[in-house]
């Protein structure tokens, strides 16, 4: 019965399938030479289109299958016959079905071992215990006894364990028979008189010598297996070979308009899909030839095609490489139900914890419970993740480090984690000699982890010896390109020292390639802002907005803008929803005092002067040895003719910070008003008030070292908080995934 197509996922470009050249796939029968000649797939899927009765493994075809079937102990078709009293099979040769084939119909009670039986269970076992020379050796003699592709493979696998990808690369691809002579030896391991086919070519031009000689049965293990082809690309990325690579895999799914692909056709063995394996593959490529939008349809795919393979989710949320919504509907969307219909709901609630938590507070918390109660994950890594990235976001530090500190002591390194963790010791100045410790620490541990060099950094960030700390970020960066915390917080380096165009262009990298991230975008705002240039601050923060509009920060940073175009009224509503916004999510009031101190200034500057020192009062009961608040809320006083009071907040400021000369001369100036106790005390007329005003105004200027330091994984890895206030300096901490 012919299949029927599946719909077309919505996430999944759709491109034009282009038949094969060659005519129908059936004409053309995958054992004859006629199809070796081209590195790519297509032929293959000609065959598994056309359901090739020629094939000489057809199973091997189906994409749909995984690597599950395969069993390493029997890979001929040929089965031996054991005596009575012989003692029952090895518990690992219950699954007699192969890469190649599915012949599972002998009985495993009337089946013997021979020479060659015994040397598959050494070869598996010497793979169980790592023992890959061991394994390598002995499955070397077993594929010369019985050129059977299966042992080819195990042996080709074997290879790639061990990092020979060149030796695996050349078993999958050079001629192959695919009719395996007789075995030399009997079931009881007694050689007879042994069958040896002709030798075949090798080397670059064995195929075009193969097609010379016009031999028949010949063929590679990449044209007759999907599982091979996928192995051989493996070894074909290691070794850098990105063309080659590329050429192996196709540019697109080449099995995608086949009519028996696509997310609503389930796995026939409950494993992961080749397919969406290859998929996952061939947007690895895409990242490392700098494609980034191709890379993100390809790992779309991939998860798409097959909900349980996370590596494509890791590297679409952990990457930030889709924005927050299109992040949050993709996977909402995807077809659990068709692929695991038992486990649907449980996958659904894995992933949801994992993604950013800047909106759909209610829903990310609900998922955390149910994963808790009713699967019993209280105690996962993963799970507790999700309590720590979420805390983290609410900028409750101490919470989050309690939380990511129970993480470390479950598992001794948690990738998601370390960055959460180095961050939160970063912001709680107690934690600095720990940091110091844990730095040390990972780089004796793990000296090749990104993370390790990335904690060093952290530490000399905090010692504020930037130079230092922008020179380990660069090393993390170079290990792993794709470590987005590093990026991030070697672009702050640049803005911590003043260098804001170098601070833009690196903040301009990260944006490229952390494309569903709004932070970069945010703080190349932010330092265009301290240049002046409103024009590229606008455009930057509207891109940010438009990807993620619930980050508290941003609306605040939006609030700035808006009071630097003039328009009072609009920034006090920014600010207003800053902290609605940042009320919603629980956080930590000091982290906002800015923010309020901002919205006073706003308020002072459209004459409201009692709902201006409310906000002052506010942010002095956050802070009580805030210096901007005290000398704002001494010139509301002034303002309102209370020179006493404004006498008496004045010299608080300057106990405080006794260098600050716009406070200076307005203390000056309040004290020659009151000594004339003439009727105006008004800054010295109409103009003079004007004057000072602007002068106070241009104090409340953004300032961007109050930015965080790095990001948090993928993770990277919460969100950042950017605020602004006259003569303020504070941190603010983001995370990439």
């Amino acid at each position: 019965m012919p299949s029927t197509t599946p719909p077309a996922s919505p996430f999944i470009p759709q491109v034009p399938y282009v038949p094969s050249p060659s005519g129908p796939a059936y004409l053309n029968s995958r054992a004859s030479i006629n199809s070796s000649f081209s590195f790519g797939p297509q032929s293959l899927v000609n065959s598994f289109v056309g359901a090739n009765p020629l094939h000489p493994h057809p199973l091997a075809l189906d994409p749909n299958r995984s690597v599950l079937p395969s069993s390493p102990l029997r890979s001929s078709p040929r089965a031996h016959r054991r005596t009575k009293g012989s003692i029952g099979r090895h518990p690992l040769a219950n699954d007699n079905r192969d890469v190649f084939q599915d012949s599972g119909d002998e009985d495993d009670e009337d089946v013997e071992w021979g020479m060659v039986d015994r040397m598959r269970l050494w070869r598996h076992d010497a793979l169980m215990q790592h023992l890959y020379d061991t394994a390598a050796f002995w499955g070397d003699k077993i594929l010369s006894w019985t050129n059977d592709p299966n042992d080819a493979f195990w042996l080709a696998q074997t290879y790639f364990m061990t990092h020979r990808y060149s030796r695996a690369e050349r078993l999958l691809t050079r001629p192959f028979s695919t009719k395996p002579p007789a075995v030399p030896f009997d079931a009881k391991g007694k050689a007879r008189e042994p069958v040896f086919p002709s030798r075949l070519p090798i080397g670059p031009a064995a195929m075009v010598d193969v097609a010379a000689e016009q031999q028949e049965g010949v063929s590679r293990l990449v044209d007759m297996s999907v599982v091979c082809r996928y192995l051989a690309a493996q070894c074909l990325v290691r070794q850098g070979k990105w063309a080659e690579a590329t050429e192996m895999l196709g540019e697109a799914n080449p099995f995608r308009n086949s009519g028996r692909s696509g997310p609503a056709v389930p796995n026939t063995d409950g494993g992961i899909k080749v397919e969406a394996s290859m998929c996952n593959l061939r947007g690895l490529l895409m990242l490392k030839l700098n494609r980034g939008d191709q890379a993100k349809a390809c790992f779309m795919e991939a998860l798409a095609l097959d909900v349980k393979c996370y590596d494509a989710f890791e590297q679409l949320v952990g990457g930030e490489m889709m924005t927050l919504e299109e992040e949050w509907e993709f996977v909402q969307s995807l077809a659990y139900k068709d692929q695991t219909p038992e486990d649907a709901d449980f996958v659904r609630l894995v992933y949801t914890s994992r993604l950013r938590k800047y909106k759909h507070a209610e829903e990310h918390a609900l998922s955390r419970r149910r994963l808790v109660k009713e699967f019993g994950l209280s105690d996962n890594p993963d799970v507790l993740y999700s309590f720590a990235d979420a805390l983290y976001t609410q900028f409750r530090w101490s919470d989050c480090y309690a939380i990511t500190s129970r993480i470390l002591g479950l598992v001794a390194v948690h990738t998601p984690t370390i960055p959460l963790h180095i961050a939160c010791m970063h912001y709680l100045s107690h934690l600095h000699s720990k940091l110091f410790i844990l730095a040390h620490e990972l780089v004796d541990r793990e000296p090749e982890s990104a993370t390790s060099w990335y904690a060093v950094g952290v530490w000399y960030l905090t010692q504020k010896k930037w130079s230092d700390a922008r020179t380990y970020f660069s090393k993390t960066s170079l290990m792993d390109p794709r470590f987005g915390p590093a990026w991030i917080a070697f672009a702050h380096t640049f803005a911590f020292e003043g260098e804001h165009d170098h601070a833009v262009t690196a903040y301009s990298t990260c944006a490229r390639m952390f494309a569903g991230s709004h932070l970069p975008l945010m703080f190349i705002g932010m330092e265009h802002i301290i240049l002046s240039n409103y024009g590229q601050a606008d455009e930057s923060l509207d891109a940010a907005n438009a990807m993620c509009d619930g980050d508290p920060l941003l609306i605040n940073e939006r609030g700035v803008m808006t009071f630097n175009h003039g328009r009072y009224a609009d920034a006090v509503d920014m600010f207003k929803s800053a902290l609605e916004t940042a009320q919603v999510t629980q956080t930590s009031q000091a982290s906002w005092a800015t923010t309020w101190l901002n919205l006073g200034t706003s308020l002072r500057k459209l004459g409201k002067l009692d709902d201006a020192r409310e906000a002052y009062v506010k942010v002095l009961e956050i802070d009580s040895r805030s210096a901007p608040a005290l000398g704002f809320l001494g010139l509301i006083y002034h303002l309102m003719d209370r020179l006493d009071d404004a006498i008496v907040k004045y010299h608080e400021a300057l106990s405080i910070n006794p260098i600050n000369a716009h406070v200076l001369e307005l203390l000056n100036l309040a004290l020659e008003a009151s000594a004339d106790a003439g009727p105006l005390v008004r800054l010295g007329g109409a103009g003079r008030r004007e004057e000072w005003d602007d002068q106070m105004r241009a104090q409340v200027a953004p300032e961007s070292q109050l930015k965080a330091t790095w990001t948090k994984e993928k993770e990277a890895e919460g969100s950042s908080s950017a605020m602004f206030g006259d003569m303020q300096e504070g941190d603010s901490g983001m995370a990439l995934g």
